[in-house]
C-alpha cells in the first residue's frame, strides 16, 4: 500500500512538473512572450522548491506525514485553481503566481515521498525502489505533454499559430484569438485541481502508515555520523547536491526544450509534441532496466556511472551532430535525436545519486534529504539560462554551456567525487 501510494504522489508531481514541455510554447505565444520570459513560468514553479524544501521538512514533522501530504495537495490544487482567472484575464503574472504555489506544494511532496521511499527498505535497494516510483514520475511526463495537446489543441490550431505570427491582424482580431487559445486551460486544471482534492482526502484517511524519521535517522547513526556537529562535514553529500542540481538542470532543458528546438527544423509545435512522449518512453525504458538489473545483475553504482557517461556521449551528438536524417516520419538534424536519447541517459541518474548522497548521514539524513529536494531549484535556474542564451544565440550553443559541463561534474560525481567523506583529500572511503 505504501509503494502505490508513493508511485501515486510520484505521478502527481510528475504530471505538475513534466506538462511544462507543452505549457511553456503554449504559452509563449498565447501570452506573447520571449524565450526568457516563457521560462520565467518554470522558473516560479522550482523557486518555490529552494524556499519550501527545508521548512517542509518541519512541517511534514509537526503536523504528520498523512496530513502534510494532505497539504501539500490542496496547495498544488490552489495553484491550478489560480490558472483560471489567469486564464480569463490572459494575466502572465497570474500564471507566474500559480505555478509558484503548485511548487510549494510539489516541494511538500518530494519531502515527504523521497525519504519514505529510503527508508521502507534496505539503502542497498534505494535506487531499484526509486526506479519503481521513476516509472510512474516519467509515465506522467510521457503522457502529459500527449494529453495536454489532445486537450488544448484543435485541428485547425496549425492555421491559427501561423495567422498569429503573420503580424497582419488589427490588435483587436489577435486579441480575441489570444484569449480564446489561453482561456482553453480553465477546463483542464479546474478537473486536475479537483483530482488533487479528493486525492488528498484520501490519503489522509488512507492506511498509510506514519513514520518517525527522526528516530529511524538516529537509529542509523554510524561511525561516519557520530562526533559530526554539521550537515556540511559530509563533503559527498555536499557535492552530491551540486550533482543533484547539475542533474535536474539537463532533465529539465532536455524535455523542456525539445519542443521549440523541433522549430529550429521547421517542425511545427503541434507535430512536435512527440518528442517529449519519445524522451519520457526512453526514461522509462530505464527504470524498467533498473528495477529489473539493480541489484541483482549490476550495482546501483555501476548503472549510476554507465547513465552518467552516456549521457556525456549523448551531448556531444547534440552539440555537434550535424547530420540531416529522416526518422520516425521527421527529416530533421541528428541532434535532436540526440537530445532525445539523453532520456535514457537521465533515467537512473536521480536514483543513483539519492542513496550515495544521504548514506551514512544518521541524524542529518532529514536536512541532508532537504537539501537534495533544494538542489530541483535547478530546474528553475536553468530554463532562464538556456532561454536567455538562445535569444542572444543559436540552441546549439545553448547546449553547449549547459549539457557539456553538467555531465562532465556527473561523470566525475559517479565515479570520484562521491567517494569523498573528508575534505582533506587524503581521506577517503575505501
Amino acid at each position: 500500500m505504501a509503494m502505490f501510494i508513493l508511485g501515486l504522489m510520484f505521478f502527481i508531481f510528475g504530471f505538475t512538473s513534466w506538462i511544462n514541455s507543452m505549457l511553456v510554447p503554449f504559452f509563449k505565444a498565447g501570452c506573447e512572450l520571449n524565450h526568457f520570459q516563457s521560462y520565467l513560468i518554470v522558473f516560479a514553479m522550482y523557486f518555490a522548491y529552494l524556499i519550501m524544501a527545508l521548512p517542509a521538512g518541519n512541517i511534514l514533522k509537526k503536523m504528520g506525514y498523512k496530513k502534510g501530504i494532505m497539504i501539500g495537495f490542496f496547495t498544488v490544487a490552489l495553484g491550478a485553481l489560480t490558472f483560471l482567472p489567469a486564464a480569463i484575464y490572459r494575466s502572465y503574472p497570474l500564471f507566474l503566481i500559480g505555478s509558484f504555489i503548485m511548487g510549494l506544494g510539489s516541494a511538500t511532496l518530494q519531502s515527504a515521498a523521497n525519504p519514505y521511499v529510503t527508508v521502507i527498505g534496505p539503502l542497498s535497494t534505494t535506487t531499484k525502489r526509486m526506479a519503481i516510483m521513476g516509472i510512474c514520475n516519467k509515465f506522467a511526463g510521457l503522457v502529459a505533454p500527449l494529453l495536454f495537446a489532445a486537450v488544448i489543441f484543435t485541428p485547425t490550431d496549425e492555421k491559427t499559430f501561423a495567422l498569429l505570427e503573420t503580424a497582419t491582424l488589427d490588435p483587436t482580431t489577435k486579441a480575441a484569438m489570444l484569449d480564446e487559445l489561453v482561456r482553453r486551460v480553465m477546463v483542464p486544471y479546474g478537473i486536475f485541481a479537483a483530482f488533487l482534492i479528493c486525492v488528498g482526502l484520501g490519503i489522509r484517511f488512507s492506511k498509510l502508515p506514519e513514520i518517525d524519521l527522526a528516530e529511524e535517522n538516529k537509529a542509523m547513526d554510524s561511525e561516519h555520523s557520530q562526533g559530526k556537529t554539521s550537515v556540511f562535514q559530509f563533503p559527498y553529500l555536499i557535492l552530491g547536491v551540486l550533482a543533484m542540481f547539475l542533474h535536474i538542470s539537463t532533465q529539465v532543458v532536455t524535455v523542456d526544450t525539445i519542443v521549440s528546438y523541433a522549430s529550429s527544423f521547421g517542425i511545427n509545435m503541434i507535430d512536435a509534441k512527440v518528442f517529449p512522449t519519445y524522451t519520457f518512453a526512453l526514461v522509462i525504458l530505464g527504470n524498467v532496466l533498473g528495477a529489473l538489473l539493480i541489484p541483482k545483475v549490476i550495482s546501483q553504482t555501476r548503472m549510476f556511472q554507465i547513465c552518467c557517461t552516456l549521457g556525456l556521449l549523448l551531448s556531444i551528438g547534440v552539440v555537434w551532430g550535424t547530420r540531416t536524417v529522416n526518422f520516425m516520419g521527421f527529416n530533421a538534424g541528428m541532434s535532436i535525436w540526440f537530445l532525445v536519447g539523453l532520456g535514457l541517459a537521465n533515467s537512473l541518474i536521480y536514483a543513483g545519486i539519492w542513496p550515495l548522497a544521504i548514506r551514512n548521514l544518521g541524524r542529518f539524513t532529514k536536512t541532508g534529504s532537504s537539501m537534495l529536494i533544494m538542489a530541483l531549484f535547478g530546474n528553475a535556474v536553468t530554463p532562464l539560462i538556456y532561454g536567455a542564451i538562445v535569444d542572444a544565440y543559436t540552441p546549439k550553443v545553448a547546449y553547449f554551456w549547459i549539457l557539456l559541463p553538467c555531465f562532465l561534474y556527473l561523470t566525475w560525481y559517479a565515479f570520484w567525487g562521491y567517494r569523498i567523506t573528508s575534505w582533506k583529500p587524503a581521506i577517503r572511503n575505501k
